[in-house]
């Protein structure tokens, strides 16, 4: 006799914390498609927000990566190869930003420094990471969020990165 409830399999196990069981798929759909939204503006827009009244030296401290977006699923994921964390930016007084990175390789946490130099353009730098990357800071209120829109271009192929620290 059914009672039409599946087993859970040892692959999903159930919420360990509270704050997991809380997100419901509506909120989740929600999130996701403001994500895709951001994606999609950043993408169109030409002249941001941050760009009249921005000041890059306000973005340093500490800052964790939250969420990470892209067109390219595959290279976000467990072992891809963008999948980084943010724990720190620097502000150099060249306009030039530092940002201190984690990445697991090969099952080990590595330490990343990457220095993205100023473009012409206020709040958009490029850097050198596993391609060339032209990095536009969509969004940010200094303190709590920044939004980071990422073109990497490596061999003929660009793919579009999204991501939320806080």
């Amino acid at each position: 006799m059914s009672w039409g409830v599946e087993p859970l399999l040892e692959k999903d196990p159930p919420p360990a914390t509270v704050e997991e069981a809380v997100l419901s798929p509506s909120k989740m759909t929600l999130l996701l498609l403001y994500l895709g939204l951001t994606l999609v503006c950043a993408q169109e827009e030409e002249n941001n927000a941050v760009t009249s009244n921005f000041d890059l030296s306000k973005i340093s401290g500490e800052w964790y990566s939250v969420l990470l977006a892209s067109d390219c699923r595959e290279k976000i994921e467990e072992d891809g190869s963008m999948r980084v964390f943010v724990e720190h930016i620097d502000y150099l007084g060249d306009s030039s930003l530092t940002f201190k990175l984690r990445e697991i390789e090969n099952g080990t946490c590595t330490e990343i420094n990457l220095a993205c130099k100023p473009t012409e353009k206020n709040a958009i730098c490029s850097a050198d990471y596993k391609g060339h990357n032209v990095v536009d800071i969509l969004e940010t209120d200094y303190d709590n969020y920044i939004f980071f829109y990422n073109k990497n271009f490596k061999n003929g192929e660009t793919f579009l990165l999204l991501e939320l620290y806080a």
